[in-house]
């Protein structure tokens, strides 16, 4: 990689660990619903442009059943699930289970799509199972006023990852990754509309909240998906879909330094679990050793 590629990287990183940050900020006052309406459509109204000078707005129109699919799955309702989730615990602990998702693509994967199973995958999948246990041990309380409800729905965004992916992979195999990421994000903001509309707050948020959210659309959802595609292009899919290991990191640091949330040591090791859990699971860790071979 080269050190463009590098900075692009952390840089995406760090703007997808900022998202739970935001999320964490506005969900309070908007609600899940209206908040990742807002999201979506901000960010569609950033892509579709972008997605015009390409000229590949006649295939959004026709593979538009795909997208709509693709979208409610990789957009809307994992985006409803972090908004309901984010209400309740912080940020770094959200993005942290977010690391799971890898897992659960592969186990979607291997379950839909009939996908090979190496023995690695599933040691990597049982591993990141015990990171979870660890992290949400003693924390996810179903009585009243407890979080195990925010933890189940942060698992369901992860699970809801894994199915966008099998979808894409199904449906949307040669479609230009720009199509898919300006599709998904219309047609979430179409399915979300509805419901945004018929929760939207009685009280109207401040002018903060507000920053949040465009933030939240324009920079972490919008231009994060035009420097992910990017890297995509430039180092291929297996080191773009690294900056999963990173997001944690960023996810813990945005939380502690803007909300003053605690980073505990049941946290820290939960992370360290999961994303040993998912370079198994992946085959990083795999590649990682035979470049270090390599090198020698």
């Amino acid at each position: 990689m080269k050190p463009r590629d590098f900075i692009e990287l952390f840089s995406l990183a760090a703007i997808w660990g900022a998202s739970f940050l935001l999320m964490r900020i506005a969900a309070p006052d908007f609600g899940a619903f209206p908040l990742m309406a807002l999201r979506v459509g901000l960010a569609a109204l950033v892509l579709l442009p972008v997605l015009a000078l390409q000229g590949g707005i006649g295939t959004l129109l026709r593979r538009w059943k795909a997208l709509l699919f693709v979208g409610f799955f990789a957009s809307a309702l994992p985006f409803v699930f972090y908004g309901y989730a984010l209400q309740s615990v912080g940020a770094g602990f959200a993005s942290i289970v977010n690391a799971t998702t890898p897992l659960f693509t592969a186990l979607v994967a291997w379950v839909w799509l009939k996908d090979r199973l190496a023995p690695a995958t599933l040691a990597g999948m049982l591993v990141g199972l015990c990171g979870v246990v660890v992290l949400v041990w003693g924390q996810a309380s179903f009585a009243v006023g407890g979080s195990g409800l925010a933890v189940l729905a942060c698992l369901g965004a992860t699970f809801s990852y894994g199915v966008s992916a099998a979808l894409t992979k199904r449906y949307l195999t040669g479609v230009a990754p720009m199509v898919t990421a300006t599709g998904s994000q219309l047609f979430a903001a179409l399915l979300l509309l509805p419901p945004a509309l018929a929760s939207w707050p009685g009280q109207p948020p401040g002018a903060g909240v507000w920053l949040a959210v465009v933030a939240l659309a324009v920079v972490c959802t919008g231009l994060a998906y035009v420097i992910f595609f990017r890297l995509m292009a430039n180092v291929g899919p297996a080191r773009a879909v690294t900056v999963t290991f990173l997001i944690p990191a960023f996810g813990m640091l945005w939380g502690a330094l803007v909300l003053d949330e605690a980073i505990t040591p049941r946290m820290l090791l939960g992370c360290g679990v999961i994303l040993l859990g998912t370079g198994l699971a992946t085959g990083a860790l795999g590649r990682l050793r035979r470049r270090g071979r390599d090198s020698r």
